[in-house]
């Protein structure tokens, strides 16, 4: 699917993140060591296939972009965004080396890999993610929504189709529904925690694996309503305004940002990213590189790309998951 112009916003970097990148880049993880000054990424080649989950996409074009940069000039990485499910059914047939997902791999996907001999997969947390729900910016009335009122709202046979009947007090104001298609870890995530249940949800919203275009869609409604990565809001906050969603424990209102998605507070719509790496393919060098790479300049990478960093705590656990699957790769 064609990235949206908003995927090539993100990768204008300024002068000073090309820098503080460089400065990173010249460091190597503690255990593996593999070398990422400009020199020794200088000496690869090769091409690295990525595709899967919108939302993680700019996340990887991001990496690559910078990857390239920093010295890699000669090592190609492609990234498509078809969806999670898409993604892995692709990584699954053995097409591509890397596979984008909001959500972790379901054990019938693991069983359709192995059924076709792709195995060995190494799976690595990369980046946070503030799942925002988003309301066009005309909409005065709604500010902060329960996950009650989500349900009402986006589950299966849900006769809600004005704002007046998610709340009393609100306007009689048509509510059209912008959502991440069937393919979308995005639609799996959300409808699980709201619905109860994966992929339980109403079906009569305008649906795309393109959060382009579900942004243009709430951009130009004005009783729009839509949900995607909080890297998409991130960009188009000019056009859209994000809700607080009311933390069903703590009963507060809590808006979708990287302190909050970081500190837990933002529950439930805080959730994890995900890149997933062939067994075969990360046997080679270049593939090892650009996921050293990653881990070593995480932080420089999910703030250029409008994404939720790592924890101390969850960077500690991704860098030693990567160690031992280097490990692993270098003794098999």
């Amino acid at each position: 699917m064609k990235q949206g112009s908003g995927l090539h916003r993100r990768l204008a970097a300024s002068a000073g993140a090309v820098a503080l990148v460089a400065l990173l880049a010249s460091t190597a993880l503690a255990v593996t060591k593999i070398p990422l000054d400009k020199q020794s990424l200088g000496k690869l080649r090769g091409t690295i296939t990525a595709d899967g989950s919108s939302t993680v996409g700019p996340y990887t074009q991001a990496a690559a972009e910078l990857f390239r940069k920093a010295g890699a000039s000669k090592v190609n990485v492609t990234v498509g965004i078809s969806g999670t499910g898409g993604g892995f059914e692709r990584f699954c047939k053995g097409e591509t080396d890397l596979s984008d997902a909001s959500r972790p791999m379901k054990v019938s996907e693991a069983q359709k890999c192995k059924d076709q001999s792709v195995g060995g997969w190494r799976a690595f947390t990369v980046a946070n993610d503030a799942l925002s729900v988003v309301v066009n910016r005309s909409n005065t009335w709604a500010t902060c929504l329960t996950t009650a009122e989500l349900k009402k709202i986006w589950e299966p046979g849900s006769k809600v189709n004005s704002w007046q009947d998610v709340r009393a007090g609100f306007p009689d104001e048509p509510l059209k529904l912008f959502g991440p298609g069937t393919d979308s870890g995005t639609f799996d995530y959300f409808t699980e925690v709201v619905n109860g249940k994966s992929r339980a949800s109403r079906s009569d919203f305008s649906a795309s694996e393109d959060d382009n275009v579900l942004v243009q869609g709430v951009a130009g409604t004005k009783g729009g309503m839509g949900y995607f990565g909080y890297s998409y809001f991130e960009e188009n906050k000019d056009r859209l305004k994000a809700l607080s969603i009311e933390n069903p424990k703590t009963g507060k209102c809590v808006a979708p940002s990287v302190a909050t998605a970081q500190s837990g507070a933002y529950k439930p719509l805080a959730r994890p990213l995900f890149i997933y790496a062939k067994g075969s393919s990360f046997k080679r060098k270049e593939v090892q590189a650009f996921l050293a790479y990653v881990f070593a300049n995480e932080e420089a990478i999910a703030t250029r790309a409008d994404f939720v960093p790592l924890t101390a705590k969850q960077l500690k656990k991704a860098r030693i998951t990567f160690d031992l699957a280097v490990k692993a790769a270098r003794r098999s």
